[in-house]
């Protein structure tokens, strides 16, 4: 039996393709304009999306107003550890949008001493915290947008790192939780493919964003991602957006369930 694409391609009135035209989508995770989320929201901007973006609380919205603004998204607040927040938060970008097509899943954290320190060390405190926000959010934003998605279809993306596979210096506990992000990756796609819902997760290389900085010898990894990369550089925010805006977009919509590295190659050197 032939399946039904989720969405038309769209085209603008020019006629030009536009991947994301008509198609409305939810950006988690906007902390500055160097944050991975900020560079999906505006590559999927300029591929014609419509957008609602969130950050973290009420300090980081009076910082970020301005990129959203610049995007004419709508910039909202979300805690998902607070209760209820990531459904309210779902809730609202659905009634300003008039749905959701596709969700960018931008969000990781652990608190320092547990990042820093030996995986066998880390508290069970601050494992659970940081699988809560890093992972288990992810799980809790495909049960509240699978009713949305069901009619059109949807496509749902997270990030990783290549700690999640291999091990890597000063990763520490954010290799484990990365880890369980990418199966829960493969676990969402089955279960929610028969609702024509897509689920990924991008695993870009380093990039100095206000996440990565947390992290022991951050410059070291950069160093090493530009010298041991095939294609010896670092990827730039832009490119991230461009994979994120493919995998919302139809022309992704035979894949799903899959972790895609976009790391000029280095996830091959290890």
């Amino acid at each position: 039996m032939k399946a039904d694409l989720p969405h038309p391609l769209p085209t603008s009135s020019a006629g030009a393709s536009l991947p994301l035209a008509g198609l409305r989508g939810l950006v988690l995770g906007l902390a500055d304009a160097h944050s991975i989320a900020y560079g999906c929201a505006t590559a999927a901007k300029a591929a014609g999306a419509e957008l609602v973006l969130s950050c973290v609380n009420d300090k980081a919205h009076a910082a970020v107003l301005p990129l959203a603004d610049g995007l004419q998204a709508p910039l909202l607040t979300c805690n998902v550890e607070a209760e209820g927040a990531l459904e309210q938060l779902v809730q609202q970008a659905a009634e300003h949008l008039g749905g959701l097509d596709f969700v960018i899943h931008s969000i990781a954290w652990a608190p320092l001493a547990d990042l820093h320190g030996r995986v066998a060390d880390s508290s069970a405190a601050g494992f659970q915290r940081a699988m809560e926000i890093s992972c288990h959010s992810f799980a809790r934003l495909a049960r509240c947008t699978e009713p949305l998605m069901r009619e059109r279809g949807g496509s749902l993306i997270t990030m990783s790192y290549v700690g999640a596979q291999q091990a890597v210096p000063h990763y520490g506990m954010m290799g484990p939780i990365k880890a369980a992000l990418e199966s829960m990756v493969r676990y969402l796609a089955v279960e929610l493919g028969p609702s024509n819902i897509r689920v990924h997760a991008v695993s870009p290389g380093p990039i100095p964003t206000r996440a990565a900085s947390g992290l022991e010898s951050f410059d070291e990894l950069m160093l090493d991602a530009q010298q041991r990369s095939p294609l010896r550089r670092l990827v730039t925010l832009q490119e991230i957006g461009a994979l994120a805006t493919f995998l919302a977009s139809p022309a992704s919509s035979g894949m799903t369930g899959q972790t895609l590295f976009v790391d000029a190659g280095h996830h091959a050197c290890h």
